[in-house]
């Protein structure tokens, strides 16, 4: 296990902030014969390091690099031929189909995705997506009523239905055949549907086990066209966006498939795609993950929040270029409102947590009648990074109930807590870092009391203070154009497989100034490099002229062509002797003259050669004339003075 280290990131003294108190725990050492792969990949050893730490073997390492192709999925899914064949069926009889979606943008990509190709097959497909506001999520009976009055007899759901039962009991009952393609937890009743696409019936091991929303929509889709290419054109491109603003894990056929869609998402056929890449000011040039998740989801999902999803499925199905600029102004009117409101929201939040003085609680639950069902979510998430509390925030409906969404970090697991507040609650339902409920307004003050007990036991036990763990040791003079060449060959990165979390010893602040927003742009240099470096919502103040940095390489996307930029995580002075603890016993530790001068709490002294005579530098394996306690100090004292990767 790595050691957790001593200091805290720089803070301001009046400032108090989740990351003033989070250790650093710097990784260990590996052996050498863990890094070898990196010469036979043409891989950084850095690069090696990271995925070594995160459990990857050989073969996984070069599947990241190099997905392996996707095996037929009719092994792995057992109703997708059942489903095939009934959408053949009517769209050969010209039988109107309803796809029935959801209101984010995995569920409006899903929609446009599915109708795209039935139309494209010579089909009649049409969206039926529930308001936010008034009926709120997933296929509900009144929505199965209305469609077969209208004659439908086929619906296809996508991101919603496995838990909508009485809709999909009126749907039988009305001879109403149902077509269920979701990735939320089977409940324990199985829904009586025609056929059922779920990540969670396929194979243990099968690639297709993290599909999202949108890639069960094109999964059906290819098999539906089978050589017909044409008809599927320009389903992977929505595959891409629902996917990466889904947040899905990114590995098995979703990374094949975001691999191959991204290298091509810049030149899709949709209008609606140009329309909204061209408002969001992207440019010509190829898309990555990031273009998805902060430029063109937010734009798609402010519909979804704000207005009618109908239109952005509107947007992503016409072939009216024209038309698609109309829809593409509206996502961009709405996401302008979106902004605002959260950022007066967020204000008004601040204010009202002032109130609680220099005492931050263990839980934040706010609640107003006024506020957006649409934005409490984006709120919360700011929150929680503000202050390193859960956080729920509550906005009234017009039933004398309020709709609440939770956020957490890590520490604290919301679909546990909000399953132990089952009996308060109406409706509830999420995943360990996110939620949503919907609790009476008598029950408001109980329900606060229980949150906020909960969290204070976890904070008892110390899980606020999880660690920040850097993945490797990266110096500044390493990112060169063949390490970011190579890192961009670990591309996509997302859930499962974020980008690298590195940390560097001995860096100088040469340049550093706030931003509007809470943010604050440095120049960081060591030797004769040179980065420039942002810290997003920065509470902590000016930094030190020579710091220890813990950074993401990222790029600055405001000019015409990216440039690298380091977005900082935490920050704190570097100082000459460093402390660090073994066996609840107390060392410091500096590097001298090619040695590791190791020092106890009694004042005795130690010399250690560094780096062994016979080894390499970045080998974890001090003199064996060391007794194996002082071998296990020298590597502790190696990885804290930033010797080893």
């Amino acid at each position: 296990m790595a050691q957790s280290f001593a200091w805290a990131p720089l803070v301001s003294p009046s400032t108090e902030h989740q990351q003033a108190t989070q250790p650093w725990q710097l990784p260990e050492p590996l052996p050498k014969a863990h890094l070898q792969l990196a010469d036979q990949l043409g891989l950084p050893q850095e690069l090696v390091a990271v995925l070594r730490r995160r459990g990857c073997n050989d073969q996984a390492i070069v599947e990241i690099l190099e997905p392996a192709p996707a095996p037929p999925p009719q092994q792995h899914f057992p109703d997708l031929p059942k489903a095939v064949e009934r959408l053949q069926q009517a769209i050969k009889g010209n039988e109107a189909v309803a796809i029935c979606g959801d209101y984010d943008a995995d569920g409006m990509t899903s929609t446009a995705l599915l109708i795209g190709v039935v139309q494209q097959l010579g089909g009649q497909a049409q969206a039926a997506i529930p308001s936010r506001m008034e009926e709120g999520y997933g296929l509900n009976p009144a929505m199965v009523e209305q469609l077969h009055g209208h004659g439908v007899k086929l619906l296809v759901t996508v991101d919603n239905g496995i838990s909508a039962l009485p809709a999909l009991e009126r749907a039988e009952e009305l001879g109403v055949e149902v077509i269920v393609t979701d990735h939320h937890a089977i409940p324990p009743q199985y829904p009586p549907v025609l056929a059922l696409l779920h990540p969670d019936l396929t194979p243990t091991d099968s690639p297709y086990r993290s599909l999202a929303g949108v890639g069960l929509a094109y999964l059906l889709a290819r098999c539906l066209c089978g050589q017909n290419t044409a008809a599927l054109a320009s389903s992977q491109d929505l595959f891409c966006i629902g996917t990466v603003a889904d947040m899905a894990p990114l590995h098995g056929v979703n990374r094949l498939w975001l691999r191959q869609g991204l290298t091509r998402l810049h030149q899709s056929p949709l209008p609606g795609l140009q329309a909204l890449i061209k408002s969001a000011g992207l440019g010509k040039r190829p898309l990555d993950g990031e273009d998805i998740g902060f430029r063109l989801a937010p734009r798609i999902n402010a519909v979804g929040r704000l207005g009618d999803p109908h239109q952005v499925v509107e947007l992503l199905t016409t072939s009216s270029a024209q038309q698609a600029m109309v829809l593409a102004q509206l996502c961009e009117d709405l996401n302008q409102q979106r902004r605002d409101l959260c950022a007066a929201m967020e204000a008004e939040a601040q204010a009202l947590l002032q109130d609680t003085g220099a005492h931050v609680p263990p839980f934040l639950l706010l609640a107003q009648t006024h506020w957006h069902h649409g934005v409490i979510g984006i709120v919360a998430a700011r929150l929680v990074e503000r202050f390193g509390r859960p956080v729920a925030l509550l906005a009234g409906d017009n039933r004398g109930c309020f709709r609440g969404s939770v956020r957490s970090p890590r520490w604290f697991a919301v679909d546990k807590a909000l399953q132990s507040c089952g009996e308060l609650l109406e409706t509830f339902g999420g995943h360990s870092a996110a939620g949503g409920f919907t609790v009476a307004s008598h029950q408001v003050a109980r329900l606060q009391e229980r949150l906020e007990q909960q969290a204070a036991t976890a904070l008892e036990q110390g899980a606020s203070t999880m660690a920040l763990a850097p993945e490797a040791r990266l110096d500044l003079q390493r990112i060169d154009g063949a390490f970011l060449r190579a890192l961009q060959a670990m591309a996509p990165f997302g859930v499962d497989h974020p980008i690298p979390l590195f940390w560097a010893r001995n860096c100088r602040v040469v340049r550093q100034q706030p931003l509007r927003g809470g943010h604050r742009r440095f120049q960081l240099a060591c030797g004769e490099s040179c980065f420039p470096a942002v810290a997003w919502r920065w509470p902590h103040g000016p930094a030190p002229q020579q710091v220890d940095v813990v950074f993401r390489i990222a790029w600055d996307r405001r000019g015409s062509q990216p440039q690298p930029q380091l977005e900082i995580e935490a920050l704190r002075p570097t100082q000459g002797e460093v402390s660090f603890c073994s066996q609840s016993r107390r060392y410091w530790c500096s590097s001298q003259g090619g040695a590791i001068q190791l020092r106890n709490a009694s004042g005795k002294r130690r010399r250690v050669p560094w780096p062994p005579s016979e080894s390499t530098t970045d080998s974890p394996s001090p003199p064996q004339s060391l007794d194996s306690h002082m071998q296990k100090l020298a590597i502790q004292a190696a990885t804290q003075l930033g010797l080893t990767i």
